[in-house]
């Protein structure tokens, strides 16, 4: 951020391995760090999918056809799970999987062709003058991890940054350890606010309005729920400048509608290693603390050349920007 006349000092490997740190995790191959997204293998290719909520495991039998789960140790069956893939193509996996909500990516056949820009990169349409970081106003509606580190990257650069949750249905991270939490919104002013009524959807309008950048990573159709139109806010007088859109796969058509997490969405992208041929996954939910390093760099430049508009930075496709360049592997023996 130094056009904006302060510099901010991440430490990117720091953040990369934050996420495991609290749970001290070892490599586990194709079984991510959190031991809730597996890469499994179909008849013609790779796939990576989360059953990290009671809900996913329910969705079993309509997507491959298992028995009914029984309440227990759920995490059991993932041997089911591999072998009756092993006999389904991927395609079919990952589309069905995809339409019933499933956090799943297909591992890409080949490398793409050449390196990916990194999303966010594109000129915004419109301009508005140059900001400083200190300056300005950030609205985090994010969750989690990508958002809530970009935010935490624009407090340090001196932004003045308001994380709004839901009171119903507060940030996830909160259920995990507190340090993560506090890593990366501690420096965030923090307000609950119930979504459920009339007044709550008020409140989030007014704050979205006065904001100079927002941060959200919610699916489209999430936000159009609040009355909330990104698009719109971003090209009218009073609305935030910049709004930084994080999902799984894209916001537009097919992609908009679907679920993803770090490790599956890193899957997606490219972004494996690989160990006697078979693909194993990078760090602990990788896409995630990547994509939210790019959405700050993206925000910061932003408002330092003065652009207007809003920023799509889809999990998958960061981690292609970052697999592309070493042809999607590298080869332990």
């Amino acid at each position: 951020s130094r056009r904006l006349g302060d510099e901010v000092v991440i430490d990117g490997l720091a953040e990369l391995a934050a996420g495991a740190e609290p749970m001290a995790p070892r490599r586990r191959g194709g079984v991510s760090c959190g031991g809730a997204c597996q890469l499994v293998r179909a008849t013609d290719g790779w796939f990576a999918v989360s059953l990290a909520r009671e809900d996913d495991w329910d969705l079993l039998p309509a997507w491959i056809g298992l028995e009914p789960v029984d309440d227990g140790d759920r995490t059991e069956r993932w041997a089911e799970v591999h072998a009756r893939c092993r006999t389904l193509p991927v395609g079919r996996l990952v589309t069905h999987g995809a339409l019933l909500g499933l956090p799943i990516g297909a591992l890409p056949a080949a490398p793409w062709p050449g390196p990916v820009p990194a999303p966010g990169g594109r000129p915004l349409p419109g301009s508005t003058g140059r900001r400083r970081a200190t300056d300005l106003l950030v609205v985090d509606l994010s969750t989690m991890w990508a958002g809530p580190l970009a935010g935490a990257v624009l407090a340090a650069a001196g932004a003045r940054v308001v994380k709004v949750e839901s009171s119903r249905r507060p940030d996830g991270a909160r259920l995990g350890p507190p340090e993560l939490f506090d890593r990366w919104n501690s420096g965030k002013e923090h307000i609950a606010v119930d979504l459920s009524t009339d007044g709550g959807r008020r409140e989030i309008e007014h704050l979205v309005r006065s904001a100079d950048v927002v941060i959200e990573s919610s699916r489209p159709r999430a936000l159009a729920q609040l009355g909330i139109d990104a698009d719109a806010l971003v090209n009218g007088d009073d609305g935030p400048s910049v709004w930084v859109s994080i999902t799984g796969h894209g916001r537009t058509g097919d992609a908009g509608l679907r679920v993803a997490f770090g490790d599956d969405a890193a899957v997606a992208g490219g972004l494996v290693t690989r160990w006697e041929g078979e693909p194993c996954f990078v760090a602990d939910a990788v896409a995630d603390p990547l994509t939210g390093l790019v959405a700050a760099a993206a925000a910061l430049e932003a408002v330092a050349v003065g652009a207007r508009g809003l920023l799509d930075v889809p999990m998958a496709r960061v981690a292609a920007h970052f697999a592309a360049p070493h042809s999607g592997a590298v080869v332990h023996r």
